[in-house]
């Protein structure tokens, strides 16, 4: 096998592999399950009407803060109905996988 040859399809390879992160999240994965959570964190100054807070946003968020957040929405240790259900729902692969995304975006 030629030179160029190997290297296109190693090129090939690298590019068809799943974007893993090092702590086990896949970005690609997590921008798709993350599109219920952009209804909220992907708006600029967004702010629930009642009761009454800032709804933050996520890109560029560390991912360990990330899964340990949606972790305690699940378990009930954070107080929030809307992301409790959400986070009901996630799996352990699904939490950092969502984080994966989130912080790979560039904060703003």
């Amino acid at each position: 096998m030629s030179r160029p040859l190997a290297a296109l399809i190693g090129a090939a390879v690298l590019f068809a592999a799943p974007l893993v992160n090092a702590q086990g999240g896949d970005i690609q994965a997590g921008k798709t399950k993350s599109l219920s959570c952009m209804g909220c964190h992907a708006i600029e100054g967004y702010n629930n009407v009642y009761p009454a807070f800032r709804v933050p946003r996520l890109g560029g968020q560390h991912q360990a803060y990330i899964v340990s957040a949606l972790q305690a929405y699940k378990s009930g240790q954070r107080p929030h109905k809307t992301m409790k259900a959400q986070a009901t729902s996630l799996s352990d692969q699904d939490m950092q996988d969502i984080a994966a995304y989130f912080a790979s975006l560039s904060a703003q």
